[in-house]
């Protein structure tokens, strides 16, 4: 009996080598459709100028103080340097960016 007591503790830090079994099989479930979002039509397509926003190239490297004086009647923004923008997207808005002195250093849609 001490023999097979002895073997039995020789043998037993062995069983910790074993392989552990397999995972079970996750089942695969299809994903819910997404139902759509009133109002929102997916991905927007980004149409080029959109806003003509080229007509306004002279005011790049002016102050931002000449924005109301170039007449502008459409949906404007002006974001300062560093400032905080909304992501939504409107192809028609024409988007003033400025610079650290307060400059325009980019005009496009958005």
């Amino acid at each position: 009996m001490n023999r097979a007591l002895l073997l039995l503790a020789a043998l037993s830090p062995l069983a910790a080598c074993a392989p552990a079994p397999a995972p079970e099989p996750i089942p695969q479930v299809a994903p819910a459709p997404i139902a759509p979002v009133a109002g929102v039509s997916g991905l927007q397509s980004r149409e080029p100028d959109a806003c003509h926003a080229k007509d306004y190239v002279s005011a790049l490297g002016q102050p931002g103080t000449v924005i109301p004086s170039l007449g502008i009647t459409r949906e404007l923004r002006v974001v300062e340097y560093r400032g905080i923008e909304p992501q939504e997207y409107n192809p028609l808005r024409i988007v003033f960016r400025l610079d650290a002195s307060g400059k325009i250093y980019n005009i496009d849609c958005g």
